[in-house]
């Protein structure tokens, strides 16, 4: 099973700052995968790992000109 996570561990991780206040808007605009738990709000690892990875921007390549 993978391992879930709070709104409060996925903000740290996020480095969003104090509150839930990102990881709630990501959930409701449905932006990363989430579980209920109850009434409980949980977000899987993976899930995190995954925006993460699919909202990395690459930095452009210079290319050198020949002098």
């Amino acid at each position: 099973m993978e391992k879930l996570l709070t709104l409060e561990e996925v903000a740290e991780r996020l480095g969003t700052g104090p509150g839930v206040r990102f990881p709630r808007r990501l959930i409701a605009e449905r932006r990363i995968r989430f579980v209920k738990v109850g009434r409980f709000v949980r977000v899987p690892e993976p899930a995190l790992i995954a925006y993460v990875a699919a909202n990395t921007i690459e930095p452009f390549r210079q290319s050198r000109r020949a002098a």
